[in-house]
């Protein structure tokens, strides 16, 4: 190890600084959303949805009938809502980011400044100690003891020692030592520039939701090509309707077969998740991560500082040494004093022992997380001679497990009380430790230092609401097993004596699975064994959150599904973690993965809405087509489609449009699984059969025969049958897709009823008023028609309750036959299938 550099470089001055940021070497940052006002405006604006709408309506307007053109309305809402909630995230992200950002230690005229990492400059001089981030590339300074873990950049997991005159890259993190370097690539220049853009866009891309969607709508895009020129066809050239009223009956098939608002609700969906988490000041550093909190079903938490407070008291320091050369409060006062970056228990240490004797470290060895021990050898000031060399780390890894220091030291711990050792060597503690052993030379135990960890007092209603939800808490800790395990029984949550030491943990990725799977608290974990454990859980296919707050933690929250970090943890715990509760409450942990669900199962629901309009409007228009075909072959009247566009804009506003807005904000809790595009379409496919089906039926049992336009009328007014005809239709399907609404919206709770009743009420008025019949070209004043349209609709509503009972029933069934992975699954299954009586 590298012994204490006495360098001390004074950094820039401030005309050193103005002449750098007049030349524009600053370290110039991306924006932290990933994108700016007029791109989120461009991405809303020019969409694949607006562009099919856009020209249906300018297809309308050749026809010069705008009244049928109103689902052109469409395009402003779609942009219009998407540009203002996604705006409104952006700056919600902003103003989180700064508040979350890595602030590094700046040297300027000789004095170190905390500064905002795009104030840095090139040839500034920053300190670095355990637990930061390299924020900009540099050659370093000066080091003591300096290790720098770069497995982020090279995926190598050893840590790498920096001499000065060694190049560190930014995205690197320090694990033992500190030191200081001097920054000579900035702003896009450095190697994390990119890394932190990639990781901190507001994104929608990379989750199955979204990808799902893309091919639903990839689907859809094609459908529309044959679908429009059967439509065409048939109203030009068999029903023989002349080209406005032609053109008019395709618009009006193929509008309804574009799932308009689904993309609009999804970005909906996720902007909100983010504006709420930001309420409580958790920031989203990677969109997609919200979907996979909705199907977490573990979260590995680590003790300290997620289940305890980071600080901590000495509680006391029990001599085991009978006469030390130094009194153990003195040697625990020098240590402290001496840590450039001492941890929880040093500073509690400090805190209770502030009167450091007059010593200099003639050697350092920090702390890491591997070898749990840090050490340093002291010269006396006054006379020049070594007082010792001392370490002070773990019990159970510094003594041998029989002796009766060890005991002692087990039994405290196994109260919850976190125990340390302070013990002597007699060789410097940068020596390298002999075969056998973890510390250099000859080790005696001196005193047992007891420190109190005060448990968080939101952790144990955190830990019953995973637990009510069936997600599994794992707490995996650095710290010896039995205190782990006692700590966690004060939360009601394993013992001490089943408590597990992962030095005990098999190597194999399937038996260590086995044994996390089955064990509730880790003791004395390393950091690469943290991250194999989250890679064997995930190998059974577990969906792992990890949370921390370290830089031990650092490669377990890069590799779980969502990394969850502290905002008051190491800057490269923050900067690798998906989401970073800048308050540091474990408590709001509910909430982010409460969010997630609410966002994930809501797309779910109004996808089924808007997925059924979609399949019934391409059945229906099929059907129409084909039908129209036949009849032409057979000789008998010709089948027009029945709707013009405004029937099929004003169908979709209270069974889908408003309905699905609601519903994509309201409170849901049902953990999210795979497979979201097989389920949605094993409801929305049968559910739309049924809805064009039973429209079709009707159509054609109250079909008036003819062209359908009103002869020498205006070409775009249908006759007064076919007005009937289509009203008569128009209320069988929507009255199969209320039904539908009412299915998707179950569990009802008050609040549902309402928007369930309204939906229908709406419609009660706009088929009953003169007003609404007028404007919208309706007529249900023949009750013949109309009896055959509401018996077609209660078969259909018949149809849709069958199959909201069998279909998921069905898949339950098939789930479990295919032998789900774990218990809360199984539990998923069935609670589905129960969900529905």
């Amino acid at each position: 190890m590298t012994s204490p550099t006495t360098a001390a470089v004074p950094g820039l001055t401030a005309d050193e600084v103005a002449a750098r940021v007049a030349a524009g070497q600053v370290n110039a940052l991306p924006d932290r959303s990933g994108r700016t006002v007029s791109d989120i405006v461009r991405a809303n604006v020019f969409t694949r949805i607006n562009a099919i709408l856009g020209v249906l309506f300018a297809i309308v307007a050749f026809t010069g009938s705008f009244i049928n053109g109103l689902f052109g309305l469409l395009i402003v809402a779609n942009s219009g809502i998407g540009i203002i909630q996604e705006v409104r995230a952006k700056r919600t992200l902003d103003k989180l980011a700064i508040v979350g950002q890595t602030r590094p230690r700046v040297r300027r005229d000789g004095v170190v400044k905390e500064l905002p990492p795009d104030e840095v400059v090139l040839d500034d001089i920053i300190e670095i100690g355990a637990g930061d981030q390299i924020v900009v590339d540099g050659d370093v300074v000066e080091a003591v003891a300096l290790d720098v873990d770069e497995s982020l950049l090279t995926g190598e997991a050893d840590p790498v020692d920096k001499d000065p005159g060694a190049h560190v890259l930014s995205g690197s993190f320090v694990v033992a030592g500190g030191g200081a370097y001097r920054a000579t690539k900035v702003g896009g220049e450095a190697y994390a520039a990119q890394l932190a853009a990639e990781a901190s866009k507001f994104t929608l891309v990379s989750s199955e939701l979204r990808s799902g969607i893309d091919q639903i709508l990839r689907v859809i895009t094609w459908l529309l090509i044959p679908a429009g020129i059967l439509t065409i066809v048939n109203q030009l050239f068999i029903s023989q309707n002349g080209i406005k009223a032609s053109l008019l009956g395709m618009v009006a098939a193929l509008v309804p077969m574009v799932p308009e608002g689904l993309v609009l609700m999804t970005s909906i969906a996720f902007a909100v998740g983010v504006v709420r988490l930001g309420q409580r000041q958790c920031l989203v550093n990677e969109l997609p991560a919200i979907e996979g909190l909705a199907r977490v079903n573990v979260v590995c938490a680590d003790k300290t500082g997620t289940l305890t407070e980071n600080g901590m008291r000495l509680a006391e320091v029990r001599a085991v040494e009978q006469s030390p050369p130094a009194p153990p409060e003195t040697v625990l006062s020098a240590l402290a004093a001496h840590d450039p970056r001492p941890n929880a228990s040093m500073q509690a240490i400090a805190e209770a022992q502030p009167q450091a004797p007059a010593w200099t470290p003639t050697a350092v060895q920090p702390f890491t997380s591997a070898k749990k021990w840090s050490g340093i050898s002291f010269r006396d000031d006054a006379g020049g001679a070594d007082v010792g060399n001392w370490v002070i780390g773990a019990p159970d890894v510094l003594l041998d497990p029989e002796s009766e220091t060890a005991s002692v030291a087990s039994e405290l711990g196994s109260t919850g009380l976190r125990i340390l050792l302070l013990g002597r060597t007699d060789v410097p503690v940068d020596s390298e430790p002999a075969a056998g052993s973890s510390v250099p030379g000859a080790f005696v135990p001196v005193a047992l230092v007891v420190l109190e960890q005060k448990v968080r007092p939101d952790a144990r209603d955190t830990l019953e609401y995973f637990a009510e939800q069936r997600v599994a808490v794992k707490v995996i800790s650095g710290d010896n097993a039995r205190s782990v395990g006692a700590v966690a029984q004060s939360l009601g949550l394993g013992s001490p004596e089943t408590s597990v030491d992962a030095r005990e943990l098999p190597t194999d990725t399937e038996q260590l699975a086995e044994v996390v799977e089955s064990g509730v608290t880790f003791g004395r974990v390393r950091p690469d064994q943290k991250r194999a454990m989250v890679k064997a859980l995930q190998s059974h296919d577990n969906t792992v959150a990890m949370t921390g707050d370290g830089v031990n933690d650092v490669l377990a929250l890069k590799d779980a599904d969502i990394g969850v970090a502290m905002g008051s943890g190491s800057s490269a715990a923050r900067s690798v973690a998906q989401i970073v509760l800048l308050d540091n409450k474990f408590a709001t942990l509910p909430y982010v993965v409460g969010e997630g669900r609410r966002v994930i199962g809501n797309i779910e629901r109004v996808s089924n809405l808007f997925l059924t309009k979609t399949v019934y409007a391409v059945l229906l228009a099929l059907f129409v087509g084909i039908g129209g075909v036949v009849g032409k072959m057979l000789g008998t009247d010709p089948l027009s489609y029945p709707f013009q566009p405004i029937h099929v804009t004003i169908s979709a506003w209270f069974t889908i449009g408003i309905p699905a807005f609601v519903l994509s904000l309201a409170p849901n809790n049902e953990r999210a699984r795979r497979g979201f595009v097989r389920r949605v379409l094993l409801m929305a496919v049968p559910n739309g059969i049924i809805v064009g089906l039973a429209a079709f039926t009707t159509y054609v049992l109250v079909n008036p025969g003819g062209a359908g336009v009103e002869v020498g009328g205006d070409a775009v007014d249908l006759s007064p049958a076919q007005t009937q005809a289509a009203t008569a239709t128009l209320m069988t399907l929507i009255a199969v897709a209320v039904y539908v609404l009412a299915v998707v919206a179950r569990p009802y709770t008050w609040w549902k009823v309402v928007l369930i009743a309204a939906s229908a009420g709406a419609y009660v008025i706009i088929f009953a008023w003169p007003f609404t019949q007028h404007l919208f070209k309706l007529d249900s004043s023949n009750w013949e028609m109309n009896s055959v349209a509401l018996t077609s609709a209660a078969i259909g509503i018949v149809a849709v309750e069958a199959v909201s009972r069998i279909v998921p029933r069905v898949v339950a069934a098939r789930d479990m036959r295919r032998a789900p992975v774990n218990s809360s699954d199984q539990a998923d299954s069935s609670d589905q299938a129960k969900s529905i009586d």
